[in-house]
């Protein structure tokens, strides 16, 4: 031990209790970005006991390296970490200063591979000394150890106070295409997709990011194998719970169309929420084959709740229920004996379907064509034709319209022989002009 007694030139001058006071180079406490000051203490190494001018030949630098050796040889006996900072990028790992130039290999770096050992350069660290070599001045350093020490303590901690139910927050590690993986604390838990959101998810990534920091609900821990599985959705209670009340059947709502099948159309009416549009309920007036000819995903749309099951889960919905139903006052506008007039939509085999307005179809049967027979419905009509044809029957119930074009023709014919009696009756009384007689 030693005490700064003068400062002078590039020397500092330092008693320490001999006779005479030893001298350290200047330099050595620049080097080490110190300014040394009267009166400070200072650990020193004694190298000469005089130099030419009577004086002890004093070392601060070679102190320092000692003290650093030794408090290295210490971690190293006793396997606790040391403190450095990183300074270089060297083949096949990191130059440290602990104090003494030490080498981190790449792979001990952290507990994952590190890509770019450069990101490391100016970080202050905490490592294992795993290998030390004094008179050669080696020491190898793994932070890998330490943080796995660091991991185990905390898996330890972690499996001590676990509790099925409890909610705790981890750090989203991994993702993938089924679930993400969450740190809690030295142990890992899977988040399934199942669990992430009570709504629908096309992927874990569209939650979360790896690093994420998020509060989840164990649902399931196995203390022999370490297995926890967690839950997100978890923290708040299910839609369902309360979907009848919400969604009563009759009740017109709003929602946004997340995805077509063949079949029909979902609807999110909220988060966790869908329903299903089949084809048949999503228009009055159109024969749908496939919903996107109505809707696309994203768009939003009114729908009526035509029925819910909470244990199963499953709401059935309605787009045309929305709007009126054409067929429901068919009848006061269509009356057998009527004329009306439409366009033949396509041809069957056993007649032609003739469209009279939008949604509302009648039936022109082979039989109603013509009196004499009809081989084809082809034969009489096609495809685009517009027609004036008679109403034969109106069923509000089946849906039905039969229509008649022989019928036309027979109230034609009538129709022209009543005319004419009227025009005979008309000449008998001699009130027929040269005109109407040569018409």
């Amino acid at each position: 031990q030693g005490r700064i007694v003068q400062v002078r030139g590039g020397e500092v001058l330092v008693d320490v209790g001999y006779k005479s006071e030893g001298t350290i180079p200047l330099e050595e406490f620049t080097r080490s970005g110190i300014e040394p000051k009267v009166g400070d203490e200072i650990e020193v190494y004694l190298e000469a006991k005089e130099d030419d001018e009577g004086l002890i030949v004093l070392s601060k630098e070679r102190a320092d390296k000692i003290k650093v050796w030794d408090t290295v040889s210490r971690a190293y006996e006793k396997g606790v970490p040391v403190e450095g900072r990183v300074v270089e990028v060297v083949k096949g790992g990191l130059a440290v200063d602990v104090g003494v130039r030490a080498f981190l290999p790449g792979s001990q770096v952290d507990l994952r591979p590190v890509k770019n050992l450069a990101s490391m350069l100016g970080q202050t660290i905490r490592a294992k000394v795993i290998k030390l070599n004094r008179r050669r001045g080696n020491v190898v350093l793994s932070r890998r150890a330490m943080l796995e020490e660091e991991r185990e303590e905390r898996r330890r901690h972690t499996l001590s106070v676990l509790q099925e139910g409890m909610a705790l927050t981890g750090t989203v590690k991994n993702i993938t295409d089924y679930g993400a993986f969450i740190d809690l604390g030295g142990i890992d838990g899977l988040l399934h997709v199942t669990d992430m959101s009570w709504g629908r998810i096309g992927h874990p990534s569209e939650i979360f990011q790896v690093g994420d920091q998020v509060e989840v609900v164990v649902l399931h821990f196995d203390k022999e194998t370490s297995r926890v599985s967690l839950g997100y959705k978890q923290r708040s209670s299910d839609p369902w719970e309360v979907v009848e009340a919400k969604y009563p059947v009759g009740a017109k709502v709003t929602g946004r169309v997340v995805s077509l099948t063949n079949y029909g159309a979902f609807v999110e009416l909220e988060a966790g929420i869908e329903g299903l549009v089949h084809v048949s309920e999503m228009s009055w007036t159109r024969r749908v084959r496939h919903p996107s000819k109505l809707v696309n995903v994203g768009d939003p749309v009114e729908v009526m709740v035509l029925e819910v099951n909470k244990a199963t889960k499953r709401i059935s919905l309605g787009m045309k229920q929305v709007e009126p139903d054409p067929w429901a006052t068919i009848d006061e506008r269509y009356k057998p004996g009527m004329r009306v007039q439409g366009q033949v939509r396509n041809l069957t085999d056993f007649g032609a379907f003739v469209e009279l307005e939008p949604g509302v179809d009648g039936l022109l049967h082979i039989s109603q064509m013509s009196d004499r027979p009809v081989g084809r419905s082809e034969d009489i009509v096609n495809a685009g034709d517009v027609l004036t044809l008679v109403v034969i029957r109106v069923d509000p119930a089946e849906r039905r319209i039969g229509l008649s074009l022989k019928e036309l023709a027979a109230a034609i014919e009538q129709q022209e022989v009543k005319e004419f009696r009227g025009r005979q009756r008309r000449r008998g009384r001699g009130g027929e002009s040269d005109e109407d007689e040569e018409e």
